[in-house]
């Protein structure tokens, strides 16, 4: 087996090489990840590398971020091969705690952050982006990190997360880094592992399809337009439903009609029962 980094799990270990790195002076960087790494979390950690003197990578399955409990019990649990696979990055700690460590006996504090979550996966999934704030919040006063590297591709959370911070006068500098896709055009995530050949073969349409109406949206085409006929095709390629998908204000993630000032196109759509999201710039 390849050499990993160092496999921290207890919060006060972590803090005691934290507290040793800022005393030298050190700009932490912290990648928070669910584990089961593909490119597009690694190239988080070559962000961080690039920033920071010194770089955790945190490795946690939050059961507070899931609305499904059978979607907890198959997420991908692949702590091993993660190690592996950050070996060549020169990664200075993979924090991996037990539930208990983030959520210890009696825990009963929940952050919320209104407004930016009723939306999107927000309206569909209650609860996640408050499981997700707090998460997050924890492990930024556990890592106590200067910098928090997130993929666009999970455009929503990157501006809770932004928001949250901001409000929460946390002193951590949030940066977020461009998604990153298959050569087909698939965005990476790690629920792609759960998609059968059939569906796999079937999940590029979906990037296909926003590209497609980003051209028309930035000709000043209005979404409702586009929508039934890009719905249709998607249901055609194999989608089972299709959840949302909506032009929105990119900081403040009002629904728009036209593309007009900043804008992002989002969906999310479901495939082999595997919910799928994307976002792309407009």
């Amino acid at each position: 087996m390849v050499n990993g980094p160092e496999i921290v799990r207890a919060r006060d270990d972590l803090r005691a090489r934290v507290d040793a790195w800022h005393a030298d002076g050190a700009v932490v960087g912290v990648v928070p990840t669910m584990g089961a790494l593909h490119d597009g979390h690694l190239s988080l950690v070559e962000a961080a590398k690039r920033d920071c003197d010194r770089v955790i990578v945190t490795l946690f399955v939050n059961p507070r971020q899931f609305n499904s409990a059978s979607d907890l019990a198959t997420y991908p649990r692949t702590e091993e091969s993660d190690a592996a696979k950050l070996a060549p990055f020169g990664v200075d700690a993979l924090y991996a705690p037990s539930v208990t460590e983030i959520y210890p006996a009696g825990f009963c504090t929940t952050v919320s952050v209104a407004g930016l979550t009723d939306v999107l996966c927000g309206a569909h999934r209650p609860g996640h982006f408050d499981g997700v704030a707090t998460v997050v919040t924890k492990l930024f006063t556990q890592t106590k990190a200067d910098r928090a590297y997130f993929g666009q591709k999970d455009y929503q959370q990157l501006q809770v997360v932004r928001r949250m911070a901001m409000d929460l006068d946390l002193e951590v500098t949030i940066v977020g880094c461009p998604t990153v896709r298959e050569t087909d055009g698939l965005a990476m995530s790690s629920r792609n592992l759960k998609l059968t050949d059939k569906g796999r073969a079937a999940a590029p349409a979906l990037a296909r399809e926003m590209r497609a109406m980003a051209l028309q949206l930035r000709r000043g085409e209005p979404l409702d337009a586009l929508r039934g006929a890009a719905v249709e095709r998607l249901e055609g390629a194999g989608f089972e439903k299709v959840e949302y998908l909506e032009l929105r204000g990119a900081e403040d993630l009002e629904l728009l009609e036209r593309a007009v000032g900043p804008a992002r196109l989002f969906a999310a759509a479901w495939l082999d029962g595997v919910r799928l999201i994307d976002n792309i710039e407009v």
